[in-house]
This record gives C-alpha cells, structure tokens and sequence, in this order.
C-alpha cells in the first residue's frame, strides 16, 4: 500500500515510517521543514510539503494514498486547546476526502484521560467531557458516519525509547531542577505504558488487518506505578525521591500536576487477540533506567 503519515518526523511517526517501509509498503510522510523533508527522504519514503494547519496539503496527501495514518500533534501544552481544534479540523478534512472510498484513515488517540482509577479496555468510549478538549475520536468516528474507513490507536501516557521528548523526560527536567524526585501519597497512581516500536508495529497491523470502526490499545504494560517511575529518576539523579500530599505534589510540578497525577489502567486484550500484536522491546522501568534519558 501507498500510506500517507502525518507526523512522519515525529517520536511515534518516524517508527511507524521505518515499520511500513520494512514491511513492504510506500510511504509519503507529510513535512513541514526543510530538515523534516530530509529526515524523511533519508528513511526511504516520499515527501509531502505541508502541516496540519494546511488543509489542502492533507487533502493532497490523502489523494494520492490508499491508506492515511494520522500520529501528527502539537504536544505544546500552552497552545493545547488551539493544538486540539488543528487536530479536529485535520481529521475532518482527511476523513472527507476519503469517505466511500473504504481507504482506511487511522487516527491516534490517548488513554491517560479516560476512566481515572478504572480499567481502560478497548470498548471504553472516549470522554464527552466538555473540559477535555482533545476530540480525535469523536472527530473520527464523524467522519466515520460520513462514510469514511475510521479505525482508531489509543496510545498509554508513556511511550518510551530512544528519541523520548514525552512525559518521562519532563519529570526529569522537574527533578532536576527541583532536587527531588516528588510521588503523590504513596505513588500507587498507575500510567500505561508502550515502546515506541512495539507502537510502530500496531499502527501496521491496524492497516493491514484493523476492523473499520475498531478502538485498539497500544499498551504493552497496563499500569506502573508512579513511585517506581519516582524511584528510577531519583536514583539516577542521585536525589531524595519523596511522597508528597497532593497540594505539596500540585506545587512541586506546576503546570504539569494533572498528568503526573493521572491513574488508570489499560488492558489491550482485545487488541492482542484480534491482532495478533505482542510487545518484544524493553519495558518502561527498564528503558528509563539508562544514561540516554539523562543527558542534561
């Protein structure tokens, strides 16, 4: 198949590039900068000139492929809701070009915000909550009503490997600028987790074999607990790793308290049966445990 991936210079989307081109299918990655141009021309796929915000680039991209793979998102958390209103736009403008066509359209979505304190399974609908303004899913299965081939990868709060710019390495940053390395309570709050790699070879198998209308769980660990995560940053930091009450905890991480408060666990049970998909790459405790995260 002929794919076109948005966010093809990005953490999940370079992985997913380098896991079609092994596998046998061509790829036209979406680049909104001359070095992201070249680092996806140097993977071996094709380049598309554009962003999200450019809606006729993705409509040109989507054109000329027989599948779309949708991992772009701006991750700046202080343009978040403006970043979440360019992703909903985004999907509805791939969706529309190719609704009726049965090309499938994978949109990627997060775990960390649905059922706090629960078990996240595949069949969980995702959150109507006003205040959450990421609506991928929604977006997507309009589109899906529309008549568009919508399947959708949920990915856990962590996803690790070499390249990690996630949620791990801003617990870093605060540790290290704050001496600690600061839990809530007892740390028992739980995030999901996956490999980058291990996500890459999801989004595959989604293209190839997903259902039309199916959620599937990128989670190869279904939940660690904070404190291991905590105690892993403190030791190689070689500072106090410290329970905290929630209003010490909200103070030490500032902006970032909410996520590092989520809990909830993920099972991808359905996912790995329907799929076949197992993970095989190192799990997070492991892969955080080595000097690459901590390079100042």
């Amino acid at each position: 198949m002929r794919v076109f991936v948005t966010g093809a210079t990005g953490f999940v989307g370079s992985a997913t590039v380098q896991e079609l081109l092994r596998a046998g299918h061509k790829v036209l990655g979406l680049a909104r900068s001359d070095a992201g141009a070249n680092a996806i021309a140097a993977a071996g796929a094709e380049v598309l000139r554009g962003n999200l915000e450019d809606l006729d680039s993705l409509r040109r991209g989507v054109a000329q492929a027989d599948g779309v793979i949708h991992t772009g998102f701006n991750h700046d958390f202080s343009r978040f809701k403006e970043n979440c209103e360019t992703d909903r736009r985004a999907i509805e403008a791939m969706g529309a070009e190719l609704a009726g066509s049965n090309r499938p359209l994978i949109v990627t979505s997060g775990i960390g915000l649905l059922r706090p304190g629960g078990v996240v399974t595949e069949n969980v609908q995702p959150a109507s909550n006003p205040s959450i303004p990421r609506v991928s899913e929604q977006t997507a299965y309009a589109a899906a009503e529309k008549g568009a081939r919508v399947s959708i990868i949920r990915l856990p709060p962590s996803v690790h490997g070499a390249g990690d710019h996630g949620f791990v390495p801003i617990l870093i940053g605060i540790a290290r600028e704050k001496g600690a390395s600061i839990y809530t309570g007892e740390g028992l709050n739980r995030w999901p987790a996956v490999h980058r790699l291990d996500a890459a070879r999801l989004y595959r198998l989604v293209l190839e074999k997903g259902r039309a209308g199916a959620r599937y769980h990128a989670v190869a660990e279904a939940g660690i607990p904070f404190r291991e995560i905590a105690a892993v940053i403190g030791r190689r930091l070689g500072v106090p790793v410290v329970g905290k009450s929630p209003e010490e905890s909200a103070a030490h991480f500032g902006w970032f308290a909410h996520f590092a408060a989520i809990d909830n666990q993920a099972s991808s049970a359905l996912t790995r049966q329907e799929l076949g998909w197992e993970p095989t790459q190192a799990g997070l405790i492991e892969d955080v445990d080595q000097a690459v995260y901590f390079q100042a």
